[in-house]
């Protein structure tokens, strides 16, 4: 492939930047502009608490992740999955292991010390980076970007756009491009927050005394949907990594009902038949709590949990049979899910139908997607970022094949 190929990738995150890479390595002139001063903000942020890049679970398992996006995702990431993120690792000098529950780590826990090195070895195949640079869209054929006010054009001959989906506004992906495309005549699905915490109006007194605390082992159950973990309660409501994972149902919920709830079984290690044999014990002249703890093993938030959302007849009633109901189908009113930008991902954006299998849209011949800016959505745990290399690659290369000019917008 000849370097006379000129490709602009817009967005410096893990999809942009493995679309340069995969671009760069087939030969091509490579620029990658990003609105912010330096790259991939949301990755290093993500990376802070431990970057969880992948994920190592039996790939059938891993595809279903992606609910209904998993079919049009299958191609990419069968082309580059979870065994080809941690390849891709060893090759940037970046050691990995996997944790208890499967997921992947580089052993640093970081994202810093793993993006330097990618980023050393872009700038050694050539790829050029132009930091600060907000696009603002199409004009006679020509890109154009605005840098700190001033008007900039480029003529690349494939474009692909990674620029994420609409949370964390501070870091770069605020969704701007939205109006953009949508003037372009490309379909949009309505971005939604996933991943994300919920309001629950607890009392002053409860978060007075559990604010902060997680709330683990626990199953969380929504429709269908049950997951086994762990969260926090916040002053808010509740976030944390079981919340994230049935996020998106109560979401729906939400959008489809204007309420949700969330049913919680605090004792999932027991069978609702020993609770009620363990509650119906003699408690002579003990306190309920003290019971509670005597018999469940029942304190702190759990506890605390179990008289915030149990009405007070049953907490009164003397049969062990309906306090047992409640330990282990406790339900949460949900309010609201918290504000967008605070959601650690979106659904929504670019959808499906726009797309041909190569990412290319199809109004714009030669212009790309890839990454958040698709309307798929997953949980934590690896999947978000493997999506996001997956999708990067494949629109690098496709980029690589596609036609020599690109599609045009008023």
């Amino acid at each position: 492939m000849s370097k006379s190929r000129h490709i602009a990738i817009i967005g410096g995150g893990p999809a942009g930047l493995m679309a340069a890479e995969a671009a760069a390595r087939g030969g091509a002139q490579v620029h990658v502009y990003d609105q912010k001063p330096t790259l991939a903000r949301k990755f290093l942020m993500a990376g802070k608490s431990g970057l969880n890049i992948t994920h190592s679970e039996d790939h059938d398992t891993f595809l279903s992740r992606y609910g209904a996006s998993a079919d049009r995702l299958r191609p990419y990431l069968e082309d580059f999955g979870p065994q080809d993120v941690t390849a891709w690792m060893e090759g940037l000098e970046t050691e990995w292991f996997t944790g208890s529950s499967g997921r992947i780590f580089p052993t640093a826990m970081k994202a810093s010390p793993l993006l330097r090195r990618w980023v050393a070895r872009l700038t050694d195949m050539g790829v050029t980076f132009h930091m600060r640079h907000r696009w603002t869209g199409w004009s006679n054929n020509t890109l154009t970007f605005t840098r700190e006010g001033v008007p900039v054009t480029a003529r690349p001959d494939a474009v692909i756009l990674a620029m994420g989906g609409a949370s964390w506004r501070r870091l770069g992906s605020d969704g701007e491009w939205a109006p953009v495309l949508d003037h372009a005549d490309v379909p949009l699905d309505p971005f939604r927050p996933s991943n994300v915490g919920f309001d629950v109006a607890w009392s002053e007194h409860f978060i007075g005394k559990h604010g902060g605390e997680p709330v683990k082992p626990v199953a969380l159950r929504v429709g269908e949907t049950i997951v086994r973990g762990e969260f926090v309660v916040t002053r808010h409501g509740i976030e944390g990594s079981a919340v994230y994972t049935v996020s998106s149902a109560l979401v729906d919920e939400l959008t489809t009902a204007g309420k949700a709830t969330l049913t919680l079984d605090l004792l999932p290690d027991l069978k609702l038949g020993e609770i009620e044999e363990r509650l119906a014990r003699p408690r002579g002249k003990q306190s309920l709590s003290n019971h509670l703890r005597k018999v469940l093993n029942l304190t702190g938030v759990k506890a605390g949990l179990l008289r915030e959302l149990t009405p007070p007849d049953v907490m009164a009633d003397t049969q062990a049979q309906a306090l047992a109901q409640s330990l282990k189908a406790l339900p949460v009113p949900i309010a609201a899910a918290r504000p967008m930008d605070e959601a650690i991902s979106t659904a929504g954006g670019v959808a499906w139908d726009a797309l041909d299998e190569n990412l290319m849209l199809r109004n714009l011949p030669s212009v790309y997607c890839a990454g958040e800016m698709i309307g798929w959505d997953a949980p934590t745990g690896g999947y978000l970022i493997t999506a996001c290399l997956a999708t990067g690659r494949a629109a690098g290369l496709a980029a690589l094949r596609g036609p020599a000019k690109p599609g045009t917008s008023g």
